[in-house]
Parts: structure tokens; C-alpha cells; sequence
């Protein structure tokens, strides 16, 4: 009697975890790289509280890497070390529409150090925003530095000149407002090709591709590029995903990949990040 009872409950509870399992795989891929399912909790719950996750492909050894969930990030943050005039502009900018648009502190201590290591004089951002990115490259750009700032934003631009003037960096800063593209075309035409060190894209989705070209020209040998929003909320690896900035982000990730004029690394960090290298 006892072990028909437990041979019914073994048969129940791999019946829920069979619906369970189905439902988790119903849904697209970006939601499962959500939600994990997780044996600590009951009722068959999903959770995000699972912090690993692996390759499906077993040729990776199935190797764990982290999953960022929400206590961990608040746990990121907090070992951020943001200078005070950017958790000002941070929260200014919290109140406005957009704001999803600003990089995340920890991206912005990634792309300050990038620039520190490359001991870089001259860069390039495209996509301004309210200026929290360039706003932390500049401050640690040596006074001599320069940073040409590209955004087509008017409302914007006012928040990020005021911030430039409050931190005492407004004469590193060149503000080109208008389109990113004829921006660049008008720096490649006063003969400046090749004599940028770094430079930060985080603007048009659709534009990814010209930027790059654009920026390769501008950019010197050793120099690096890096692009924002490669995951693209991680729709990029959804095949049922299909709208025309997704495909644009997929496709220039491919045509990246396949590029021998740069050494790359997609960096999981934010919505995603590819630094860029050119050989």
C-alpha cells in the first residue's frame, strides 16, 4: 500500500513537472533567459532567482556562467564607484522620458577604464543622450583631451551641456548636434581619418552598421570602438523575434563577426556590449 501511495505521488509530481517544463519552453526565448526554472522552490514556481545557466551545446563543456538577477545587480551597483556629478545627472535623468536610454553606472565605469587603459587623447561618442557616457569619459580624459559629442537631440543636449559646465569639462567637449552620420562624414572630410583613439556608439539601432564604417575611418590602428545594445533585451537570439531593429542588431553582430578588420569581445554587461578593436 505504502509504495503504490509514493509510486502515484512520483507519477504526480513528474506529470506537474512535465506541464512545467512544456510551459517554460512555450515561451519566447528572451523570457526563458529570464526565468529559470529553480528546484528550491515549491509548486513548481518560476524564479529568477537561479544565478547560473549554461550553453546548450555540451562542446562548451557545459561551462556555468552567472546570471545577473536584481539582488545581484543591486550588489553590482554597489561596488560601482560613480563620481557624485554623475549620480546627480543619473537621477535628473531618471525623471525623463527616455531614460531607459542612459547606460547603467556600471557600463559607464567599463567605458571610463577602457579609455584610462588606452590612454586615449581623442574620442568620439555617438549618441549622447543627457550625457551620463560621455560625460564619464570626460572626466578622465587628461585636459588636453577632446570629445566629440554627436547627438541630434536639442532637450537633451541642454542637460548634457549643463552637467559638462557643473563637472569643469565643457573645453574637452565638442558638441555636434545634428545627424550622427554627417557628423562623422564632416570630421573624415576635414582630414581627421585616423586620428581618434576610442570612440562609443549608442544611437540608431538601424544606423549601427554606417556608424561602424564611418568610425573605422575616423579611428587609428589600435584604436577601439565599442557599440551599446548588442543583446537588444536578448531578442537577438529569439529566431521568432523579427522586427526591423532586432534584425538590424543581428545583422550587424553577424557582419561583426565575420569582420577581420577588427579583434572583438561581446561583453554581457548592460543590454550588451561589443568592444572593437581595429587591426
Amino acid at each position: 500500500m505504502a509504495s503504490s501511495l509514493v509510486a502515484n505521488r512520483f507519477a504526480f509530481v513528474l506529470l506537474k513537472t512535465e506541464k512545467t517544463v512544456a510551459k517554460f519552453h512555450s515561451f519566447p526565448l528572451s523570457e526563458r533567459l529570464r526565468l529559470r526554472p529553480c528546484k528550491f522552490k515549491t509548486k513548481n514556481q518560476f524564479t529568477t532567482n537561479c544565478c547560473v545557466s549554461s550553453a546548450h551545446d555540451e562542446k562548451y563543456s557545459n561551462k556555468q556562467v552567472i546570471s545577473v538577477t536584481p539582488p545581484l545587480y543591486d550588489y553590482i551597483l554597489r561596488n560601482v564607484r560613480e563620481p557624485e556629478i554623475l549620480r546627480q545627472l543619473r537621477e535628473e535623468t531618471a525623471g525623463m522620458r527616455g531614460s531607459q536610454m542612459q547606460v547603467s553606472p556600471d557600463q559607464a565605469q567599463l567605458l571610463a577604464m577602457l579609455v584610462q587603459i588606452l590612454g586615449a587623447q581623442r574620442c568620439i561618442e555617438v549618441g549622447v543622450y543627457t550625457g551620463y557616457s560621455s560625460l564619464a569619459i570626460a572626466l578622465v580624459l587628461p585636459e588636453s583631451g577632446c570629445l566629440v559629442a554627436c547627438e541630434r537631440d536639442a532637450r537633451s543636449l541642454e542637460v548634457a551641456k549643463k552637467y559638462y559646465e557643473r563637472a569643469g569639462v565643457s573645453h574637452k567637449v565638442k558638441i555636434k548636434h545634428g545627424l550622427a552620420a554627417d557628423s562623422l562624414k564632416a570630421l573624415i572630410l576635414n582630414g581627421e581619418a585616423s586620428s581618434y583613439d576610442f570612440a562609443f556608439v549608442d544611437a540608431e539601432k538601424r544606423m549601427y552598421q554606417e556608424y561602424f564604417e564611418l568610425l573605422l575611418q575616423l579611428i587609428r590602428v589600435g584604436g577601439i570602438i565599442v557599440i551599446d545594445n548588442v543583446l537588444w533585451h536578448g531578442k537577438v537570439a529569439d529566431q521568432m523575434v523579427n522586427d526591423a531593429k532586432t534584425i538590424s542588431i543581428r545583422n550587424f553582430n553577424k557582419n561583426l563577426m565575420e569582420d577581420e578588420r577588427v579583434s572583438i569581445s561581446m561583453v554581457p554587461i548592460g543590454d550588451g556590449m561589443t568592444i572593437c578593436r581595429k587591426r
